[in-house]
């Protein structure tokens, strides 16, 4: 080969290259705005209730319905990524999602902010994420896929980290309203490099199985629901003013009815493949052990993100009251090494252990977290998350590195949007139980150690402690000093009294905080035992055999 044949074979590596990086950093992007929705709002929802015209639970409900109407409908569109193409399926739902994006903008109230948001871009990000998962399988071949799921599973979480610094900055210098059209000139930038992604063409006879639709957003909608507002309600006991059914929490009855109903797909999809008519998903690719054993795992990943995502920013901004855009600049330090990691991994460690890597990473997630509680204390700064937060990016960024791609290597990749279907049907899933698991443990810790601190106190009256055992056994909210002592004003409480009150809060606070991240804790060492499914190797998805050991 002569030196211009070389420089030519050189030149055409290299746009390769930068093709491939292109279409990555387009399914990152699209992965990143998905997930942003959920964390940007979080800090500035007093705010946008203030501008629509509503109240805080108007904008908290908008918040779980985006949620409710996504995790509801993402095996579905998985599904249409198999009738319509995925790339076709990621623009389509790319438009709805501008569209959605570009309505919550302009909305004057809380009606058409929940058109826009909740819905709309629900279902958009319902179409996107799994097609998301089948792109990256079509462009990318088997040993750069780790590296590739894991870039576009960091984004995701890195938005998680960076939405409170975001909405933080949008609603202290401009308005809440520019992250939505930010969001509608990111969506048009992405549809401009769609062009580049390789396809994978619609399969010739799919259809929608419209009962299978039906059955999978009931039961998926039953559950997540009750999960989001186990927080409120209480999970199996009612909390105080909370509704009941047969004398327990409704929670724990939208969950099992949402588990029959989902028992029934599965037996309707089982009858309708048996027949020989289109399914939603096939339900013996469930029967994998490798995609399994990724799914649990997946499952454990969003569960810790979500807790942790939950308790640091209130020990942040509530705790020692930071403002959000320094509570954002206090989670930073996780997207570094979550990218390292994520992108490291499989460049410096081609042929690692997936499973050894996974266990390594909810590894690093418990030794941060053991390291916050034992740093937590009532007179912590905000420099003892830095450690934590390096450890749990290390983490999350070592999962991300494997799991996406083990999860789509286990099957052919025809079914590829299945997966993805189940896998972010399966995030939702874990995130959801994160957020309410974390709360609803720390406010019973919190619960606890405040009135008992009230109790033995000696600056605070008998009648006063008492009237707080009756009043607050339902639940203690998470307040600031500055919160609690202006109510406690305002009440006409004497300052001596006042000042115990708060010293006790303040203290119940941090013994909340403790026993909500010691749960995660246990919950990351019982993850660490159960990644046996986990192959040893980047499994081959051969059709005919289960690949794991």
């Amino acid at each position: 080969m002569d030196l211009g044949q070389e420089a030519g074979v050189g030149q055409a590596g290299e746009r390769a290259a930068a093709a491939a990086g292109m279409v990555l950093l387009t399914l990152a992007s699209a992965q990143f705005l998905m997930t942003l929705d959920s964390s940007v709002m979080n800090v500035s929802i007093a705010t946008v209730a203030k501008d629509v015209g509503t109240t805080v639970t108007g904008i908290q409900t908008a918040i779980t319905f985006y949620t409710l109407v996504m995790a509801s409908l993402m095996i579905t569109g998985g599904k249409c990524g198999q009738i319509l193409g995925r790339k076709r399926a990621f623009a389509v739902g790319c438009v709805i999602y501008g569209c959605g994006s570009l309505i919550t903008a302009l909305s004057p109230n809380l009606a058409v902010l929940m058109l826009g948001w909740s819905v709309l871009e629900g279902i958009g990000a319902a179409l996107i994420m799994p097609a998301i998962v089948a792109l990256v399988a079509s462009n990318f071949a088997r040993p750069a896929r780790p590296r590739a799921y894991g870039l576009v599973a960091s984004a995701g979480a890195i938005a998680v980290a960076a939405g409170p610094l975001i909405g933080g900055l949008f609603t202290t210098y401009l308005s809440w309203r520019w992250v939505f059209a930010g969001e509608v000139l990111v969506v048009l930038i992405i549809l401009g490099f769609t062009r580049r992604i390789a396809d994978t063409p619609a399969e010739e006879g799919a259809r929608l199985d419209l009962v299978g639709t039906v059955l999978s957003a009931l039961g998926l909608g039953l559950m997540v629901y009750g999960i989001l507002r186990a927080g409120t309600w209480g999970f199996v006991q009612p909390e105080q003013g909370a509704p009941q059914w047969l004398g327990l929490s409704p929670v724990i009855w939208l969950i099992l009815a949402g588990g029959v109903v989902l028992r029934v797909f599965m037996w309707w999809e089982t009858h309708r493949r048996a027949r020989g008519g289109a399914v939603l998903v096939d339900p013996a690719m469930l029967r994998n052990r490798t995609l399994r054993g990724g799914l649990v795992s997946f499952l454990f990943q969003y569960l810790l993100q979500a807790g942790l995502f939950f308790a640091v920013p209130l020990f942040l901004s509530v705790a020692l009251g930071l403002s959000a855009v320094a509570t954002g600049v206090r989670l930073l330090p996780l997207s570094i090494t979550l990218l390292l990691a994520a992108a490291g991994v499989p460049k410096v460690f081609p042929h690692a252990s997936p499973r050894r890597v996974v266990q390594i990473g909810f590894l690093a997630l418990f030794a941060g977290i053991v390291i916050m509680v034992a740093a937590l204390d009532s007179g912590a700064g905000p420099e003892i998350v830095t450690w934590p937060m390096l450890l749990a990016g290390l983490g999350v960024g070592a999962l991300a590195s494997q799991l996406g791609s083990v999860t789509v290597s286990a099957v052919p990749d025809e079914q590829s949007g299945e997966v993805g279907g189940i896998q972010n049907t399966v995030t939702n899933l874990g995130a959801s139980i994160g957020t309410a698991l974390a709360g609803a443990v720390l406010i019973a810790a919190l619960t606890t150690s405040f009135l008992t601190g009230v109790q033995n106190n000696p600056d605070v009256p008998k009648d006063v402690a008492a009237k707080a055992q009756v009043d607050l056994a339902g639940g203690i909210p998470f307040l600031s000093d500055k919160d609690l002592k202006a109510a406690l004003d305002k009440a006409g409480v004497p300052a001596k009294t006042a000042d115990a009150i708060v010293t006790e809060n303040a203290s119940a606070r941090i013994d909340g905080l403790r026993s909500s991240l010691s749960v995660l804790a246990l919950i990351a060492l019982i993850a660490l035992f159960t990644t046996r499914r986990i192959p040893a190797r980047q499994p081959s998805a051969s059709p005919e055999t289960d690949p794991s050991p």
